[in-house]
């Protein structure tokens, strides 16, 4: 037996708001979009999170080696698998706490 849905959640919405969420919800009612719409919002994507933190330890290698290069230094071999060890550890940490701030953070 499902679970009943005991909670609401609402917002007011302008009418030219109301005609877009009409539209994107097609046969659905609004509240059945909008509840998938927010459930599904809510969820963290494991996708999302495996492709920023290739990103992150992408940044950190390239930010590194290019600090070096910048600097006139040589990257050894050794140096250069040390960094790729560090970024691999830490990129899982480092892009759950980017994906932990709301996209709207520092913006005005």
């Amino acid at each position: 037996m499902p679970a009943l849905r005991t909670k609401s959640v609402s917002t007011k919405v302008t009418d030219e708001e109301y005609a877009q969420l009409e539209a994107l919800a097609g046969k659905q009612t609004i509240s059945e979009w909008a509840r998938a719409v927010l459930l599904k919002a809510a969820k963290r994507n494991a996708d999302e999170q495996v492709i920023l933190a290739e990103v992150v330890a992408l940044r950190t290698i390239l930010l590194n080696a290019l600090y070096k290069l910048g600097q006139k230094q040589e990257l050894g071999a050794e140096e250069m698998l040390e960094l790729i060890e560090r970024a691999d550890r830490d990129r899982f940490q480092r892009a759950k706490e980017r994906l932990a701030f709301p996209a709207t953070e520092g913006q005005t």
